[in-house]
């Protein structure tokens, strides 16, 4: 699957442009963070992504379905409500940093774990 950087250098090599050059156009924002975007280093904020779609025409809605950012909020409100979930996110943070677990390791567990659980009923 295409991820969000690949999808916006695309966008701006088809307007054969050049990462200096899409920043003095989109204004506020260096080429420096646009390339760290496009190599998935960076995420872009709510506004930088409303003024990419703009700037290239696309739907908002289709940029931000490949922004691959876990839903912050839902987040905060699982560690609010156990404080338990903010210790197992800040392990799994520190453990995928030091690529002592990667994504298809977690979504393994998460689907055994499932599975078990539906063994059971």
């Amino acid at each position: 699957m295409k991820s969000l950087g690949d999808k916006l250098r695309e966008l701006r090599e088809l307007q054969d442009l050049s990462l200096r050059e899409l920043a003095k156009k989109i204004g506020d924002v260096t080429a420096a963070h646009l390339s760290d975007i496009e190599f998935g280093r960076r995420h872009p904020s709510d506004d930088l992504l409303v003024k990419l779609a703009s700037f290239f025409h696309v739907p908002l809605e289709e940029l931000r379905t490949l922004d691959s950012r876990p839903p912050v909020e839902d987040m905060k409100r699982l560690v609010q409500s156990n404080p338990q979930f903010g210790f197992a996110f800040r392990k799994l943070v520190d453990e995928a940093a030091e690529k002592r677990v990667s994504p298809d390791d977690i979504l393994r567990f998460v689907t055994e774990r499932l599975d078990q659980e539906k063994k059971k009923k």
